[in-house]
């Protein structure tokens, strides 16, 4: 009688979700259609590009929820897509941009074709055919942002030939943005995400595999219980071959115009099950060590040993009406091996040599810091620095400091701390939905956003961190986020319609309200 009951209540909760999607896909269907015309305009202004033209340029522009890919055989890095928002307007991209890590330069590709634009879509890597980028769903809305247009189309950059092309495939997952898709041996494997629609939205819990080799789409029915419905989580796999689902967000109803975000903390792992071709299962993990504090919007990439990295986002405490955020930068590691997370605690700079990063102004190269007149507590300090001028030319700056306390610790004074000889400690600030990738055992973080009172910033700058050696970060692209524009709601209302359906065609960019990024983390 037991499982009979637990069957039954199953199966209830399939047929809610089902009549919730059926809700949902009807109320949106009008507004996607209104969408449609929009898109079509944009893709006829695509259209007309009819060969490769790749262009230096200068770093992209602010942006979040894009795609960040590591090339499989060069020392690139591949930004598509994302959004901007400006306080009136936010702008979605199609853009390609490649970053070339040794000579640290960024190219503009534009290539014939592309995917309309979208932010909250899910790109992966394959090395297959000289590499190839995999690109699935995501987002695009109208210039109020009161419709939302959900994509369900699966695209793939070949690499060596740098050609869009739309794969057509049945049985695919519905238009959806906010979900995570892995490389899983000959598979791409998607999970959750969310739909939008002017009075309703849907997050989803269904598992896609999509086949390289057939270019197939099968829908996964995993036995045991699994992760409740959720956008944005992290989805990793394992050394063992399975698929690790952390966190993530949702949303729920709790009466009229009045929703309640979660912000998940749960953990599980989908695995095949042994001898059974197709099928998979799952098992609810409880991992030891530092986990992370509940947040969303925090950003996932996989170190080199196989370690799932986490970085940043933002912990919201949220009232009926209002919704705060506290940004992070920390950075977490989840060891599968061990079932264990781990803190992500920098070394900082070595102490003999400390390492300056260029400024706009006279900065130093690097000073390197030496101690003179051996460990005598009674003696000072003498810090020798270089700094290099805009000219070439080469100052040298000899300072004093205090001496170190007693078992060589410095003084509580900050300020005469030789440690503190060299600048502030550079990292990125605390942000939401940045976007990262790892190459040659380096981690590499651009863009995100983070808020400060009602304004939100959305950002350009660009990171470095060597996993391996675990210092400190090296900035590669600076911003000053006080130059950013800022348009106020009230500035004026006509501004923010004006030229609705046309845009900066140079930039690809099109027009949208930006909606409440955090309440809908992707």
């Amino acid at each position: 009688m037991g499982k009979k009951g637990k069957k039954e209540k199953g199966r209830g909760a399939e047929k809610t979700a089902a009549k919730m999607e059926r809700k949902v896909s009807k109320r949106s269907r009008k507004e996607e259609e209104d969408l449609e015309a929009l898109i079509a305009h944009f893709q006829t202004l695509d259209a007309t590009r009819t060969q490769i033209v790749e262009t230096p340029c200068p770093p992209p522009s602010p942006r979040l929820h894009a795609s960040l890919s590591a090339h499989p055989e060069k020392d690139e890095l591949i930004l598509f897509g994302g959004e901007y928002f400006n306080g009136q307007k936010t702008f979605v991209y199609n853009e390609l941009y490649v970053y070339n890590i040794k000579k640290d330069t960024w190219t503009k590709v534009e290539i014939p074709n592309p995917p309309p634009r979208r932010c909250a879509h899910q790109a992966v890597v394959v090395p297959q055919g000289g590499g190839q980028l995999w690109v699935f769903g995501g987002e695009f809305a109208s210039p109020d942002g009161e419709q939302f247009y959900h994509y369900k189309d699966l695209w793939v950059l070949h690499l060596a030939t740098k050609t869009w092309e739309q794969v057509r495939s049945t049985g695919g997952p519905s238009g959806r943005s906010g979900h995570r898709m892995v490389a899983w041996k000959k598979q791409l494997i998607l999970f959750g995400g969310f739909h939008e629609s002017t009075r309703d939205y849907i997050y989803y819990n269904d598992v896609y595999a999509f086949n390289l080799d057939t270019f197939s789409w099968s829908r996964l029915s995993p036995s045991g219980a699994g992760p409740t419905p959720r956008s944005g989580c992290q989805m990793s796999v394992t050394p063992q071959g399975g698929i690790v689902i952390y966190g993530g967000y949702s949303k729920q109803r709790v009466k009229k115009d009045v929703d309640r975000g979660t912000q998940h903390s749960d953990m599980y792992l989908l695995q095949p099950e042994d001898g059974k071709e197709g099928s998979w299962r799952w098992t609810r993990i409880n991992p030891a060590g530092a986990k992370p504090t509940p947040r969303s919007g925090f950003s996932v990439a996989v170190t080199p040993n196989h370690q799932t990295l986490l970085f940043g986002g933002v912990c919201d405490e949220e009232e009926e009406e209002s919704l705060e955020g506290d940004f992070l930068n920390d950075l977490h590691f989840y060891d599968a091996t061990r079932n264990r997370w781990f803190t992500g605690q920098l070394k900082g700079p070595k102490s003999e040599k400390r390492k300056r990063r260029r400024g706009k102004k006279a900065e130093p190269e690097g000073p390197d810091r030496q101690e003179h007149g051996g460990t005598s507590a009674q003696e000072p300090l003498e810090v020798v620095r270089e700094v290099v001028t805009e000219d070439g030319t080469v100052i040298t700056i000899k300072q004093m400091f205090a001496t170190p306390g007693p078992a060589g610790k410095p003084q509580s004074n900050e300020e005469d701390s030789p440690d503190e000889v060299g600048g502030p400690v550079v990292e990125p600030s605390p942000r939401s939905n940045a976007m990262l990738a790892v190459k040659h055992g380096r981690l590499y973080l651009y863009g995100g956003m983070f808020e400060a009172g009602d304004r939100q910033i959305t950002l350009s700058d660009l990171y470095c961190l060597d996993l391996q050696k675990m210092q400190e970060w090296t900035a590669l692209v600076e911003m000053d986020p006080g130059t950013q524009e800022w348009l106020e709601e009230s500035d004026s209302e006509e501004d923010s319609n004006e030229g609705e359906g046309t845009e900066d065609e140079d930039s690809g960019e099109s027009d949208k309200e930006a909606g409440d990024v955090l309440s809908r983390q992707a």
